[in-house]
């Protein structure tokens, strides 16, 4: 697998979206202890009693930051994997793979940051239409066969 230049890119930036979901996952820790809102119990009572199990907005903020990694990132995994089989241009490839990833950074660090508006909406769509490129060339070249 590794011969397949393609192969080896999608690789490469993948591991990077997979690493960046799990520095959004330790973010949203820090922060829970930073703001002292636990989702469960056990975890409020470790950190100053019951009253702190409970939401806060910047927690939150990152939870949804990380879901909607989870939305996007697992999909992209699937049809990145498929679309290297299909031994597309390797530069084609490499360019669908790091507008994504780029899309997905820019996406996260508007989410956290709170940026402003489009900036979040613009990098979103920006690495979906990638998403939505690979899907259709898959449609396309396994529908003789379906």
């Amino acid at each position: 697998m590794m011969e397949n230049k393609v192969f080896v890119s999608f690789t490469f930036y993948s591991t990077i979206l997979i690493l960046k979901m799990y520095v959004v996952a330790i973010i949203t820790g820090q922060v829970r202890l930073r703001k002292k809102a636990f989702a469960n119990p056990e975890d409020a009572l470790r950190n100053g009693g019951l009253q702190y199990c409970r939401e806060d907005p910047d927690v939150e903020r990152c939870r949804r930051a990380h879901q909607n990694d989870m939305e996007n990132i697992f999909p992209f995994l699937f049809l990145g994997a498929i679309y290297s089989l299909l031994h597309p241009t390797p530069a084609v490839a490499r360019f669908h793979f790091f507008i994504f990833c780029v899309g997905r950074i820019v996406h996260t660090v508007a989410y956290l940051l709170q940026l402003k508006a489009p900036t979040r909406s613009v990098a979103y769509g920006v690495a979906q239409l990638t998403c939505f490129s690979m899907a259709l060339q898959i449609l396309l070249a396994t529908t003789p066969y379906w």
